[in-house]
């Protein structure tokens, strides 16, 4: 099967569309399937055998965050010629109602279109006008299949594109995130290690974690935080808000690759994810799981289809900095308690092995396939096995 994958976002960002999308190009082609990217890129980015990079990315406001997509208005130009010319039996589209190269993708294909939706906030979605919501609209019923990563974003977009909606989660890469590794050698003190991972934004409740952390180190002392994330500029206040109270114990490491990621992760005691909402689904908090360790998270939709409180981690409410502080203290004074956390946390993320997820998309291309109308002939490309 010729299968493209098409991302809204410059592939040069690493992200969870972007890294979704890498895993599954990478299961696809160990079933032995052909598999294309497609996606906007940075100045300077040329297309190879796996990336066919159409338009140029720029960074765009977006739910809180900065999203690198193109808006070219004369895409189609550079659309139309790739699908004629590669004849893809599947065109599977991440976010695929974000202008510009997805709705173009989505209006000129005659492939089978499937649509993954991740997202689970309109704020997101600047260019959801009445007007242009009709065009998006008439996109939308060019969508063969349709996807959601959770119930939450389910819920969301169906309650703008009213469809059916099949819910296939993210995933997690068992071999890469995998306790195996050693920890970071510096942070191997004895101290309790409480590790933060996502972009040191506003929405991702760094805020109340800082203030949820003055209370950790009064009462049990002996702990460090350690803040994992590219720079932003809600990090630089939050550095200068650690050196103005001569906070030592709180550590800004910066960006990470993904290569390292896993060793920061090895190196906590406790990984604390205290995002204020907007989440679709709990990518870090699955990381965690995967590699053993015990969470403590906002008990926020998102996280709460993928973690289960008091079984894999301490859900608390959001924004909520007395309870936040509690449930770190009571993981870092029981050690037991982070070992069975840990050991349950790994036992459930074993369920969202990319090997697994990748398949349930498969067999779910197979079935749009089947079921397409059949006045809508196939591309020729189908006829392969």
């Amino acid at each position: 099967m010729k299968i493209a994958l098409v991302s809204p976002y410059d592939f040069a960002y690493p992200g969870g569309v972007v890294n979704h999308i890498s895993a599954l190009e990478r299961e696809f082609i160990k079933m032995g399937h052909e598999v294309k990217i497609i996606a906007p890129a940075s100045k300077g980015a040329t297309s190879d055998d796996r990336l066919i990079c159409l338009g140029r990315a720029w960074p765009t406001p977006s739910s809180g965050s900065v999203a690198h997509i193109t808006l070219t208005p004369w895409i189609s130009s550079k659309v139309k010629p790739v699908l004629e010319r590669e004849k893809f039996d599947v065109i599977h589209l991440h976010e695929p109602l974000v202008p510009m190269l997805c709705t173009t993708v989505l209006r000129l294909s005659r492939a089978a279109n499937v649509g993954t939706f991740h997202a689970m906030d309109s704020r997101g979605y600047t260019f959801w006008k009445p007007f242009t919501m009709l065009f998006l609209k008439k996109w939308f019923r060019k969508l063969d299949g349709r996807i959601a990563v959770s119930k939450p974003a389910r819920e969301f977009i169906s309650g703008h594109f009213p469809g059916d909606y099949t819910i296939i989660p993210n995933g997690v890469d068992l071999e890469h995130f995998s306790p195996d590794v050693p920890p970071i050698d510096k942070f191997r003190d004895g101290k309790i290690n409480i590790v933060f991972v996502g972009r040191l934004e506003k929405r991702k409740g760094v805020n109340y974690l800082l203030g949820a952390y003055k209370k950790v180190r009064k009462e049990i002392g002996n702990c460090r935080l350690i803040l994992v994330g590219p720079s932003t500029r809600w990090s630089r206040q939050y550095e200068k808000q650690v050196k103005r109270r001569g906070w030592k114990d709180i550590v800004f490491a910066g960006y990470v690759s993904q290569e390292d990621l896993p060793r920061y992760y090895q190196t906590a005691d406790i990984v604390c994810s205290p995002a204020t909402g907007r989440e679709s689904f709990g990518l870090i908090l699955l990381e965690a799981m995967a590699m053993g360790k015990p969470i403590v998270a906002s008990n926020i939709d998102g996280y709460a289809s993928v973690a289960t409180h008091g079984v894999e981690a301490l859900m608390v409410p959001p924004k909520n900095k007395r309870m936040l502080a509690q449930a770190l203290i009571s993981l870092a004074t029981d050690a037991r308690l982070r070992q069975e956390m840990g050991a349950r946390g790994k036992i459930k993320a074993a369920d969202y092995g990319w090997e697994r997820v990748a398949q349930r998309v498969m067999d779910y291309y197979k079935a749009v396939l089947k079921q397409r109308s059949p006045e809508e002939p196939l591309p020729e490309a189908s006829l392969r096995p």
